[in-house]
């Protein structure tokens, strides 16, 4: 059996690979947010038929409603894996996503299972792969196996193996924030906003996740084995309701990403500089720098105060394709905390505290566990 070095090896050729393909991506779509469209199988792989329903059709149908939705906004770019029911191999679907260096990568699914189980599932990429999530992951990528020349394409790759599944978690983890967060999103308007049962978040070691090179998640919109829910998912309404959901997520999610783009940017640049007082004595934490996350865009903005409502000591860093945005710079952690509720004060809900060791990001509470003991 193969080592999980040579893997390493063979996955590190597939990444090298598909970023020089997506490297000529289209620049055309620049000034849209692209989302790439998923379904699902398709062709002679129809996926699970659950009670008699074919998931390659449903996971289609509702695509195409998310796609015709999200199509009304002008400053959306929508591209399908597939508008019909064809197969396409699970290189060629991230390397569409590639190509066109989108922004979003969302792949529609529906679930089965020997019991009654119900409900949906949002899927990340990760390596926390329980028992169940592992049984997942290997039905998806072992479509794999359906493609002719699959030995070619993914050699060293076994769907069925652990040590793969394991390896591909570990090799993609550039975008897992933002795919979590939308994630969330999804998970959160199937259950609160749809009224539908939520199995929540889930990280599996899936391939076409793997691959794509921009936040992902792929959806399992529920158990066409389960009577009701087959049912209903097999249904022009049920349909249309799931499309819904994650419609209005993938719109959550773009204006998550985007805010302090446009609207905050403002011309006088004689913004005066909050002055954060802070209360206590000051807990000074050596070696280790702390700032607030305010922000995270696909955009590139100037890092000025003015463009983020007059917060002090602004700072960029490009991860992969998203630009992630800070204020302040202290190795106190009074202080940072101070800049952190001045942040939300302005607006920034979401804002969090991130610390850096040596130049490399650490946990909070590694970074604070000197000054406790």
């Amino acid at each position: 059996m193969k080592t999980i070095s040579l893997y390493i090896l063979v996955l590190v050729g597939f990444l090298f690979t598909s970023i020089l393909t997506s490297a000529h991506a289209f620049q055309k779509n620049k000034d849209k947010f692209v989302v790439v469209l998923d379904a699902g199988h398709g062709g002679h792989d129809s996926g699970n038929i659950g009670n008699g329903h074919k998931e390659s059709n449903i996971a289609l149908n509702i695509v195409l409603q998310v796609g015709k939705d999200l199509e009304k906004n002008k400053d959306i770019k929508v591209i399908y894996t597939r508008t019909k029911d064809v197969f396409v191999t699970l290189r060629g679907r991230a390397k569409i996503a590639n190509d066109a260096d989108a922004d979003l990568f969302v792949s529609i699914h529906c679930n089965a299972h020997s019991s009654q189980a119900s409900g949906t599932e949002t899927f990340v990429l990760g390596v926390a792969n329980t028992k169940r999530n592992m049984e997942v992951a290997k039905k998806e990528n072992e479509v794999i196996f359906l493609e002719a020349d699959y030995e070619q394409h993914y050699e060293g790759f076994d769907p069925n193996s652990p040590e793969s599944l394991i390896v591909l978690g570990l090799l993609s983890e550039e975008y897992t924030e933002n795919s979590i967060k939308l994630a969330r999103m999804v998970e959160d308007n199937f259950e609160k906003e749809l009224k539908r049962k939520s199995r929540g978040l889930k990280q599996a070691s899936l391939w076409v996740l793997h691959n794509t090179y921009m936040p992902s998640v792929l959806i399992e919109v529920g158990f066409l084995t389960n009577n009701s829910e087959g049912k209903f998912l097999n249904s022009k309404a049920g349909q249309t309701k799931m499309a819904s959901g994650v419609k209005k997520a993938i719109m959550g999610y773009k204006s998550y990403v985007e805010q302090n783009v446009g609207e905050n940017i403002y011309q006088d640049t004689q913004v005066e500089n909050d002055v954060v007082e802070t209360s206590g004595e000051p807990q000074i934490i050596e070696n280790v720098v702390f700032k607030v996350q305010i922000s995270a865009s696909s955009r590139e903005i100037a890092p000025e105060s003015y463009n983020f409502k007059g917060l002090s000591e602004i700072s960029r860093e490009k991860v992969g394709k998203v630009y992630k945005y800070y204020s302040g710079y202290t190795s106190d952690y009074n202080m940072i905390k101070q800049l952190q509720s001045k942040a939300v004060s302005k607006g920034y809900k979401d804002c969090f505290i991130v610390a850096y060791k040596d130049g490399n990001k650490i946990d909070i509470s590694e970074a604070i566990k000197p000054a406790s003991n």
